[in-house]
C-alpha cells in the first residue's frame, strides 16, 4: 500500500513490525484449539527487531514465524523472520509475550501443553 512506504522509497520499519505482529496472532489462532483460546489470551511485552534489507514497493515479502522451546514462567518468545521475493531476510522479529487467563487477566505461567501445540502442527509442515 502507498501509506506502507516511507521518505526512502521502500516498506516502512514499522510496517514490518506490524506484519510481525499479525503473523505471530495468527500462528496462534491457527495452532491452538478453541478451548485454549477462550481460556488464554496473549499481551505483547517486547518486540526486538533486526532489519537486513529493504523491501521496495513492487516487491511481496514471505513470512515465517516459530516459537522457543520452552516459556519461561509466563513470558513466552516468538520468532518472525520476513524475506523478499529473492529470499533474502528483510527482517527478522523476537517477540515477546506474556500468557494471561481471560478471567481475570493476570499473567500465568504457559503450561508446556500450549508450548507443544504451538510446535507439533509446525512439526508436521516441516516449519
Amino acid at each position: 500500500m502507498p501509506a506502507d512506504i516511507d521518505d526512502n522509497g521502500h516498506v516502512n520499519n514499522v510496517v514490518y513490525l506490524s506484519w510481525a505482529q499479525d503473523l505471530a496472532i495468527a500462528h496462534w489462532d491457527a495452532m491452538q484449539p478453541t478451548e485454549a483460546k477462550a481460556r488464554w489470551a496473549w499481551i505483547c511485552l517486547r518486540h526486538e527487531v533486526d532489519y537486513r534489507r529493504s523491501l521496495m514497493p513492487d516487491e511481496i515479502a514471505h513470512g515465517r514465524t516459530w516459537v522457543a522451546d520452552k516459556a519461561d514462567g509466563p513470558r513466552f518468545d516468538r520468532y518472525v523472520r520476513l524475506d523478499g521475493p529473492d529470499g533474502a531476510m528483510c527482517a527478522q522479529v523476537i517477540t515477546t509475550w506474556c500468557l494471561i487467563e481471560r478471567d481475570g487477566g493476570r499473567p500465568r505461567r504457559v503450561p508446556q501443553e500450549l508450548v507443544a501445540q504451538f510446535m507439533a502442527p509446525a512439526a508436521q509442515q516441516g516449519g
